[in-house]
């Protein structure tokens, strides 16, 4: 079975986040989950894709961290078609479908840029109680007057959860160096998420593309982001296309951006492995539609025996 390592999120070596992937001899099937979470586990990156081809155009992935199976994970999706080009498997400048556990959905590929559908977004409710969002907050090293955003309009933003294939808490924090101060209890952290029923928290700051634009020009920064799921065996991660999909609902659902925006978001500075993430929102007859993507460079590949 062909293997490759990639950096999703990234247009250099050694930035983004790096994925696992492994494509399936076409005609076979799955191995056991067992062996794809040793697997992943034996690669030792915070998710691992693997891949079969079903018929023109449409693939069938499934997601694995080193502990479980995740219903969906954007850097190990873009890093699979950036593998799948590589491997002559899709073409440039066209358009496939993915059968996942959280659905099935279409990823593009546009010269060497891969952007992929989200789940339909769903928001799993704000976290308003004040001793919850003490205790959030402090789980996170801060105190709440430090997370609070004020919005010009005196409305201000509250953590909340929300979906685009996994659940995550979006947690507003005031400036970027209070992001980037966030020392997070991670045992604490991954009881809060387990209580929650989320992956974990994914924590921003807004950018220079947000102050005072709904519609942020090309190449601006929308917002800073960190994300941290221990309940899953990730302290942080560098890159994360769920989250990011859930912090552009979140954005819309607060006003700040509007239909049509196209967002840049910046995760990974705090670990040394800068990752662009793109995503772009628009309302169509069956609802919110948002896309995340990015770019993928090539680390390694070779054969695995499974």
């Amino acid at each position: 079975m062909r293997f490759y390592i990639i950096d999703a999120f990234a247009d250099q070596l050694f930035g983004g986040n790096p994925a696992g992937v492994v494509i399936l001899p076409e005609g076979s099937s799955f191995p056991s989950p067992e062996t794809m979470v040793k697997a992943a586990a034996e690669f030792r990156y915070s998710e691992t894709a693997f891949i079969l081809k079903k018929s023109d155009g449409k693939f069938n992935i499934r997601y694995f961290t080193p502990t479980d199976e995740v219903d969906l994970c954007g850097h190990a999706t873009i890093a699979s078609f950036c593998a799948l080009l590589e491997a002559g498997l899709v073409k440039d400048n066209n358009t496939y479908g993915i059968e996942t556990l959280a659905g099935n959905l279409n990823v593009k590929v546009e010269n060497g840029l891969v952007m992929m559908d989200m789940a339909s977004p769903e928001s799993l409710g704000a976290i308003e109680d004040k001793d919850d969002l003490k205790e959030l907050y402090g789980v996170m090293g801060l105190s709440l007057d430090e997370g609070e955003v004020i919005l010009d309009n005196e409305w201000t933003l509250l953590p909340e959860k929300i979906s685009t294939g996994l659940p995550d808490i979006i947690l507003p924090v005031a400036n970027r160096d209070l992001l980037d101060r966030i020392k997070p209890d991670f045992k604490s952290l991954s009881e809060l998420s387990e209580k929650y029923g989320v992956v974990g928290v994914h924590a921003f700051s807004l950018g220079e593309g947000l102050l005072g634009d709904s519609c942020p020009e090309p190449n601006q920064v929308t917002a800073y982001c960190r994300n941290f799921a221990p309940l899953y065996g990730i302290d942080e991660e560098a890159a994360t296309g769920t989250a990011n999909g859930a912090l552009t609902y979140y954005l819309y659902k607060n006003t700040l951006i509007d239909d049509g925006a196209e967002c840049l978001f910046i995760q990974g500075e705090a670990m040394k492995r800068p990752s662009k993430v793109l995503s772009c929102i628009a309302l169509e007859d069956e609802g919110v539609n948002v896309k995340v993507g990015g770019r993928g460079v090539i680390v390694a590949q070779g054969r695995v025996n499974l």
